[in-house]
């Protein structure tokens, strides 16, 4: 009784954030640590790009912590990413199931922004000076199952921004839940995203001069990109090697408009996957759309090793392509 009340109040948390801070047209853009809204995962890029009823192992540690009370044993895994504008993503993460305890996973994304020449107000064709931009999230995981019906995660994420001479740190919070009613192959999922403080940017790169005398302008306050996700899963295939399952999200965004997400994915021996989606906003020039990949498990022994590959539609910038390992034992 007790979980059903946490998780009934947690669920109106939920949706009193997403009315309260619903995103619009005026506010897109206004937001920081965007990097925190970049996808790490080939399978659940190739599903339309959220993966939140039916998910398990270190990719839950983005979608929904939930998604890690369901594994077994140990999972590692390495995702590479060419991003928009020659960005590059790296991520690697682990999480181990623990008897009568749960699941402790923790993971880190590192997004390279590459060389940059320096330019000033002084010298707005460049200095001669470059500099590389990085930004860093480092997070922690643990999941559990409350019933035997109901999964419940939480992820702490550790926000680091430089640029140049210039720093901001933060915090940021996930939770979750996944529903298994056990029946007719459908689950349940919602989970509250990138909930935390304001960030904001300082360091020797604010200093200036003016009229001879030393001045430091302050860097304004902003706020993160949380959003509220709810999803369902629905195995409408289950025959023998067979297998295929259909799912759809709903992702209200604080500053952006609302997005829809869905896709699909046949596996065959639990070994060989085709997988397809596609994700939807009415936001302006929104540029994500159709997403696709494959993936292809193998044993060895006890150990269990998953190539997985995705490519997401991206208008104005070259298409986005995915490349993720699995380790599992």
């Amino acid at each position: 009784m007790k979980y059903k009340s946490v998780i009934i109040i947690l669920v109106l948390l939920a949706v009193s954030l997403s009315t309260a801070y619903a995103g619009s047209d005026r506010r897109i853009g206004t937001a920081g640590a965007q990097e925190l809204r970049i996808p790490v995962g080939a399978r659940g890029t190739a599903m339309g790009g959220d993966l939140i009823a039916d998910v398990s192992g270190v990719e839950a540690m983005y979608y929904n912590p939930a998604g890690l009370a369901n594994m077994e044993g140990t999972e590692a895994m390495f995702s590479h990413q060419p991003y928009i504008a020659d960005i590059k993503i790296n991520f690697a993460g682990v999480a181990t199931n623990i008897a009568n305890f749960g699941t402790i996973g923790a993971s880190a994304k590192v997004v390279s922004i590459g060389d940059m020449l320096e330019t000033t107000e002084d010298f707005p064709d460049g200095t001669g000076r470059v500099y590389s931009p990085s930004l860093s999230v480092l997070t922690v995981s643990y999941a559990r199952a409350l019933t035997y019906n109901v999964s419940f995660g939480l992820t702490a994420k550790f926000l680091s921004e430089r640029i140049f001479e210039v720093s901001a740190t933060g915090v940021a919070f996930d939770v979750g839940f996944i529903y298994n009613p056990e029946w007719h192959g459908v689950k349940l999922g919602m989970a509250i995203r990138n909930y935390g403080p304001q960030m904001k940017f300082n360091g020797d790169g604010f200093n200036r001069t003016l009229d001879g005398r030393p001045v430091r302008p302050e860097g304004a306050s902003f706020d993160l990109p949380s959003a509220f996700v709810l999803g369902m899963s629905y195995n409408f295939l289950n025959s023998g090697p067979n297998s295929a399952e259909v799912m759809g999200n709903f992702m209200s965004n604080n500053y952006s408009q609302d997005t829809w997400l869905g896709g699909v994915e046949y596996a065959y021996d639990g070994k060989y996957f085709l997988r397809a989606g596609y994700n939807y906003s009415s936001q302006t020039s929104y540029i994500y759309g159709f997403t696709a990949g494959a993936g292809l498990a193998v044993n060895f022994g006890k150990t269990r090793v998953t190539f997985e590959y995705a490519w997401s539609q991206t208008d104005v910038f070259d298409n986005n392509q995915y490349f993720s390992g699995k380790i599992n034992f």
